[in-house]
């Protein structure tokens, strides 16, 4: 393999630095263009249960089930029986599919917690949809179990700004991504680049002794 002269590689970006500098504010332009006009910016809203047990002696009996529970409340909690009646009773127009894929359903460790989060369009959406899957949750668990071990600790807020957008850190990547591309395409261009950059290039490849170098005259 070709030996890489580093002294070289690095005259041969800084004569090529407008290139890089014109593929990092391309990147940048299209990075923003998609992050103002293209990305949909989503809210988040969440609300906490609790799977309590007999109110009047709660026991390690009851702590057991409790536990043995979460992961089947957690599926529960996405079933179609859940959300087809989410989506009667808020008039939702969307299938039980889209609406399982904006919901999450996570269990707090060591506890008898279980965290439901919605995503939405719109702030306002994402909260009172949370607010309704922890309500027909509670009732369809009664109905099915014949238990009333569920509680709503609290209700779902409303989300002021949207998760998935954060211009700053949007632009940190861009900026990134254009210097990891424009030095890799420099780079190539370098490697395959087959012209004659130093008389040290002939000396090395042709075995020829350079006896003089004329200078480029710059205007």
């Amino acid at each position: 393999m070709e030996e890489i002269n580093l002294k070289e590689v690095f005259d041969y970006f800084k004569s090529k630095i407008l290139w890089i500098i014109i593929i990092i504010a391309f990147v940048l332009v299209i990075g923003n263009i998609y992050s103002i006009f293209i990305r949909v910016p989503m809210y988040n809203s969440d609300t906490t249960i609790v799977l309590s047990g007999n109110k009047d002696a709660y026991n390690s009996t009851d702590s057991q089930i409790n536990q043995n529970l979460i992961g089947t409340y957690r599926e529960i909690i996405k079933s179609r029986r859940v959300l087809s009646q989410v989506i009667k009773n808020l008039d939702l127009k969307m299938s039980e599919n889209e609406l399982s894929n904006n919901i999450t359903a996570t269990s707090v460790e060591d506890t008898e917690l279980i965290k439901i989060t919605v995503s939405s369009e719109k702030s306002k959406d994402a909260k009172k949809i949370t607010d309704e899957v922890a309500k027909v949750f509670t009732k369809e668990v009664a109905d099915i179990y014949n238990l009333d071990n569920v509680t709503i600790i609290d209700k779902a807020s409303l989300a002021a700004h949207p998760y998935n957008v954060n211009y700053v850190k949007d632009n940190v990547i861009y900026l990134i991504a254009g210097i990891v591309l424009s030095f890799g395409l420099i780079f190539i261009m370098y490697y395959f680049d087959t012209s004659i950059k130093s008389s040290e290039v002939i000396e090395s490849k042709f075995g020829l002794t350079v006896i003089g170098v004329v200078p480029e005259e710059k205007e």
